[in-house]
């Protein structure tokens, strides 16, 4: 589900460009085997129940160590990755790189807009230069893995369109904060969450239409896997939300990942359930349905304005901690790094290591409330499929173990790993209660679908 933090990433977007996401879990769209058919005859696939009984969530014990040494790499590289990108924001302070980029930008012109023209794409890039052995590391080890089957040429493409988005919302993110540093050294922050967070709703308004496509290929699935079409329609009037076929979607993952995923992207007249290639491929009908059941639960439980809801304050939070902290800061380093002050733009790298710096923390409050959400979700899945589904806890089970498999997730991992990364609940956590949910044989009411 794309909304957590979404916000915070807006505001951070051209201080940590081109970065890939890392969750254990499944997770949001993201760039994803050989290629599938164009279409599939799913509903004659396995409309049986899975052949083995699931009773929880395990792997082999090749897979296990594999899992095991994999979800180290993993962790060690997310805090080494934070580290380190305070350290490149440090650096370009501390060479005077950005007091070197303002002074380039006022010897060209006088006009603000365009020195954020010149300083933020000279910042981005060379932000984004730094950390680049970062995101080769990172997809070398998806390859290693198997994870992972973009080929090089395709990965650097996403690679360098992620970096011009960066550019160009970087530039209007600097113009616009500077302008009302300048205007208002105290209240800055305020009025600079407040058109932020008009600019996010805008980006994430249009990004199915505008930015998905530039990383991704989407069809209707109506015209990929039509006869998927009246086996979602009953989930949805069962579920008293009618989504109809024009706001189903097939999407091609299988040139870029091997696992099984769905989404849901955009708001209101953009919004849409996204379902990937590589699950029509091959979950069964009954663990697609499950799939959808899930992507349907965030529409339903309007997880997408509570998360942006939810972002949008904890981004005011995190503005208000940097305006508190940024003057210290600067008042003890300004000297070194050449900044004339918070309205400078050599001061965009001092104001991006604060954010940085506590949007961490921001990011794991953000977690927990995505776990809570996707637990939820995956209730409601169970529940609408109830009827319609073979055996919705066995089919649920199935899907989520075919996925740790697939992407070598461990049965047991650390505590200190899933609250700090983990923007869904553990697979094994989840198959339990694909397993154990089960209000109807005790009398008691569902809790979602009546």
């Amino acid at each position: 589900m794309r909304a957590r933090l979404l916000a915070l990433s807006l505001f951070c977007l051209f201080a940590v460009p081109g970065r890939a996401a890392q969750s254990p879990q499944k997770p949001p769209a993201a760039p994803p085997q050989t290629a599938a058919p164009a279409a599939v005859p799913i509903v004659e696939k396995l409309r049986t129940p899975p052949a083995k009984k699931y009773t929880g969530y395990s792997l082999s014990p090749e897979l296990y160590k594999k899992a095991k040494t994999l979800a180290r790499i993993r962790f060690s590289f997310r805090i080494f990755s934070f580290a380190f990108s305070l350290f490149t924001l440090w650096l370009i302070l501390r060479a005077k790189w950005s007091a070197n980029f303002r002074d380039w930008a006022e010897r060209i012109t006088d006009n603000r807009t365009l020195q954020a023209l010149i300083y933020a794409p000279l910042l981005a890039i060379t932000f984004s230069f730094l950390q680049l052995p970062l995101d080769l590391f990172d997809e070398s080890l998806r390859k290693h893995y198997g994870i992972s089957v973009q080929p090089w040429g395709s990965w650097t493409g996403d690679w360098f369109k992620s970096l011009l988005l960066t550019l160009i919302i970087g530039a209007i993110l600097a113009r616009i904060l500077l302008a009302v540093v300048r205007r208002s050294q105290k209240s800055w922050w305020f009025h600079f969450w407040i058109i932020s967070n008009v600019i996010f709703l805008f980006i994430f308004f249009i990004q199915p239409l505008a930015i998905d496509p530039m990383f991704n290929q989407y069809a209707p699935l109506s015209t990929k896997a039509p006869q998927l079409i009246p086996q979602l329609e009953r989930i949805t009037i069962r579920g008293g939300m009618p989504i109809p076929p024009e706001r189903m979607f097939w999407m091609l993952a299988s040139d870029k990942t091997i696992y099984t995923n769905a989404s849901v992207n955009g708001f209101g007249a953009t919004k849409r359930v996204v379902v990937w290639d590589t699950s029509i491929a091959k979950e069964t009908t009954d663990g697609i349905l499950l799939m959808f059941g899930h992507e349907m639960g965030h529409y339903a439980l309007n997880h997408i304005p509570k998360g942006l809801a939810f972002a949008s304050l904890l981004s005011l939070v995190l503005l208000y901690t940097t305006y508190r902290a940024i003057g210290p800061l600067l008042s003890r380093n300004a000297t070194n790094w050449r900044v004339r002050g918070l309205d400078d733009w050599a001061a965009l790298p001092a104001i991006l290591f604060v954010v940085t710096l506590f949007g961490f923390i921001a990011s794991v409050i953000g977690n927990n409330l995505s776990r809570y959400q996707e637990n939820q979700a995956d209730i409601y899945s169970l529940e609408v499929t109830r009827g319609l589904v073979l055996d919705p806890g066995q089919a649920c089970a199935a899907s989520y173990q075919m996925y740790g498999e697939q992407v070598f997730v461990e049965p047991d991992p650390n505590l200190v790993n899933v609250i700090l990364f983990y923007d869904h609940p553990p697979v094994a956590h989840r198959v339990n209660l694909c397993l154990t949910y089960d209000p109807w044989s005790n009398g008691q009411s569902p809790q979602f679908v009546k």
